[in-house]
């Protein structure tokens, strides 16, 4: 295959219509991002082909252009119990829909970001109780195996049978390969994470959903 712009020859027609051809395969490609290219103006688009993604030059330096690699949709369509009161447990999920983003163990319960960068995260729960009495929900993110802090979400039911939805979305900030988990905990075996079945006009609600989107490089 010929790489350059097509020499011109005495058929002007023939040569027109190869540089048409030419332009069409090559005009829109981005350049590739070489080694010591500097960012000295702002707007230059190119490929990065060491990382996989295209860059674009802002303030002296080389953004990422994030693509649709770094998104997320798991749920839980079961009920989550705890075993024991005030004890922090992992909560395992089913993945729906992923990209550059892996749920892994047994169960699966690690969530690993392929690429690092700000993610907002989504997420809900169902919570319910078969106690009339007040029964206490903690919900938490732990990163690394450490707790996040300053991010629990605390919810309280006194109903029996009731069923109330907790939710909160929030920006964090992960690394390539580190591993996120979502922990709860109740201060009464009574409380429970509840999914409801499909009903003839209604479909099912899965007692957990976490939806993950990577903002920002």
């Amino acid at each position: 295959m010929r790489f350059g712009i097509p020499v011109i020859g005495q058929d002007l027609r023939g040569w027109g219509e190869e540089l048409r051809r030419f332009l069409a395969r090559f005009w829109d490609n981005l350049s590739f991002k070489v080694d010591g290219a500097t960012p000295t103006s702002n707007g230059v688009l190119l490929w990065d082909d060491v990382n996989g993604y295209p860059v674009v030059s802002k303030n002296n330096e080389w953004r990422q252009i994030v693509l649709a690699d770094g998104y997320a949709i798991f749920g839980q369509d079961a009920d989550v119990t705890a075993a024991s009161a005030n004890t922090a447990y992992k909560i395992a999920l089913d993945s729906i829909s992923a990209q550059g983003i892996t749920l892994t163990g047994s169960p699966l319960t690690d969530i690993t970001f392929v690429e690092g960068g700000l993610y907002e995260i989504a997420f809900t729960a169902q919570i319910s109780s078969t106690s009339s009495s007040q029964v206490n929900f903690r919900f938490w993110p732990r990163k690394n195996g450490t707790d996040v802090a300053g991010s629990t979400i605390v919810a309280s039911l006194h109903n029996n049978g009731a069923t109330f939805v907790v939710s909160r979305t929030a920006i964090f900030s992960f690394a390539a390969n580190d591993v996120l988990n979502v922990m709860w905990a109740t201060d009464s075996t009574s409380g429970y994470l509840h999914a409801h079945v499909a009903t003839a006009y209604a479909p099912a609600a899965p007692s957990v959903t976490l939806v993950i989107t990577r903002v920002q490089a």
